[in-house]
C-alpha cells in the first residue's frame, strides 16, 4: 500500500514530520516490519530539508517507534511495554511537569496497583513489604526521613500487581518524582506527626492488601496519596 504524506507549512517542520510518522502507525497504516522511505525521498515528498527528516527520525528512534538499520534503511517497531516505558522516561526527563500533574499520576497508577496486589500478591510479596515497612520504623527510631523505605514500599505494592507495563512506569516516574518533590517532600518528613501518621498509612495499605480486600487497598492508597497531595502543595 503506497505510503501518502502531506506537505508541511510549519515552522516547527521536524514535530510534524514525527506526527505524521505516529499517525501512521496508530492508524495501521504503517505496521511493524514496514520500512520507511529513505531521507532524501521523505524530504522530497514532504518538500522540506533532509536535516529535519534526519532530526524527526533520531527522534522518532528514541521514541522507540522506528530502528534504524546502518545500511539497511529504516522500519517500524514492534511496540514492547520496554518501548512504551522508555518513551514516558524519555517524556518525564525533557518536559517540565508540576509536582500536583505528578501527584495526579500516582494516584492514577499507584491506586490500582494497591487492588491488583491484594488479589495477586505472594507470600514473598508481602515478606517484602514488612521489611520496607520495619525500614520505615527504624528510620523514624535514628531521626531519618525514611523516605527512600516509603519509596520502595510503593514500588514493592506495584511488583506484588504482577502487571510488567505498570512496573515500568514506576519506574519511569521514579527519578522525575525525586527531582521535582524532592524538596517538597524533606519538608513534608519534618513536619511534626507526619511521618508517624505516613508510616500509620502504609501499614493500613499492607494489611488491606495481606486480607485481600481490594477496595479496602484501593481506598486506603487513595487516602494516603490525598493527604500527601494535600500536605505537599499547600
Amino acid at each position: 500500500m503506497p505510503v501518502e504524506l502531506k506537505p508541511i507549512k510549519t515552522k516547527k517542520i521536524y514535530e510534524e514530520i514525527i506526527y505524521q510518522v505516529k499517525k501512521l502507525v496508530t492508524d495501521g497504516t504503517l505496521r511493524p516490519g514496514d520500512k520507511l522511505m529513505s531521507e532524501r525521498e521523505m524530504a522530497e515528498q514532504l518538500q522540506v530539508g533532509r536535516s529535519a527528516v534526519r532530526e524527526a527520525f533520531r527522534a522518532l528512534e528514541a521514541l522507540g517507534i522506528i530502528e534504524i538499520r546502518q545500511g539497511g534503511g529504516t522500519f517500524i517497531r514492534e511496540i514492547s511495554t520496554h518501548s512504551l516505558a522508555e518513551a514516558l522516561a524519555l517524556t518525564l526527563m525533557t518536559q517540565k511537569y508540576t509536582s500536583r500533574e505528578l501527584l495526579e499520576l500516582r494516584k492514577i497508577l499507584e491506586v490500582e496497583a494497591a487492588g491488583l496486589a491484594s488479589l495477586r500478591h505472594s507470600k514473598e510479596d508481602l515478606v517484602k513489604m514488612e521489611a520496607t515497612l520495619k525500614e520505615m520504623s527504624e528510620a523514624l527510631l535514628t531521626g531519618d526521613l525514611g523516605q527512600q523505605a516509603d519509596w520502595n514500599f510503593h514500588y514493592v505494592v506495584a511488583e506484588a500487581a504482577h502487571n510488567s507495563l505498570l512496573l515500568r512506569f514506576m519506574d519511569s516516574i521514579a527519578d522525575t518524582r525525586c527531582r521535582v518533590l524532592q524538596a517538597a517532600r524533606e519538608e513534608l518528613y519534618r513536619t511534626p506527626g507526619m511521618p508517624q501518621q505516613l508510616l500509620k498509612d502504609h501499614h493500613a495499605i499492607f494489611e488491606a492488601i495481606r486480607a485481600g480486600r481490594d477496595r479496602d487497598a484501593r481506598r486506603a492508597m487513595y487516602k494516603h496519596l490525598v493527604r500527601v497531595e494535600k500536605a505537599t502543595l499547600n
